[in-house]
């Protein structure tokens, strides 16, 4: 975390992505992640039960043209993971430790909304569950991932 005079170093790509200024604390010194950014992933709720966040398809496909799989799974380990940080809170952390999907249809153009839900908010374990919609709002795949909730170790450096 930074002091309240230092500015935030990743402000711009925070906002950027949607994130609610009163996370920008908590993220202060990870940023969002240069994959989110890649992947052109928005914000638009983050909460340890529910979090929601959209995807362009484009630039996000395989060479058939369609949203590629991993791409799924990326948006779904995002929203899964920012949610079960928030529910490890400031002296927590969440570590992925199982994700799986199943993919119902393909998309080629347009927005992809992932919605997050909380199945189980435990001390040591968290699982949500990630649907992703076209917007038609058609179920495109639906995860599941559980991360694991520990403590920051003491000497916890946060890699820049």
């Amino acid at each position: 975390m930074t002091d309240k005079l230092t500015p935030n170093p990743f402000a711009a790509a925070l906002r950027a992505a949607g994130v609610p200024e009163e996370m920008h604390d908590w993220l202060s010194s990870y940023g969002i992640g240069a994959l989110v950014e890649k992947m052109g992933i928005h914000f638009q709720q983050i909460s340890a039960q529910h979090s929601v966040a959209t995807m362009p398809v484009e630039g996000n496909t395989q060479v058939a043209g369609i949203l590629h799989g991993g791409s799924h799974l990326v948006l779904a380990e995002t929203l899964g993971s920012f949610s079960a940080g928030v529910h490890a809170g400031a002296g927590g952390q969440a570590l992925g430790i199982e994700i799986g999907a199943t993919h119902h249809r393909s998309v080629a153009a347009g927005l992809v909304t992932g919605t997050c839900t909380a199945i189980h908010l435990g001390r040591s374990l968290a699982t949500h569950e990630i649907i992703m919609r076209d917007e038609a709002g058609r179920r495109l795949s639906t995860a599941r991932i559980t991360n694991m909730i520990r403590s920051k170790p003491e000497t916890y450096v946060p890699l820049k």
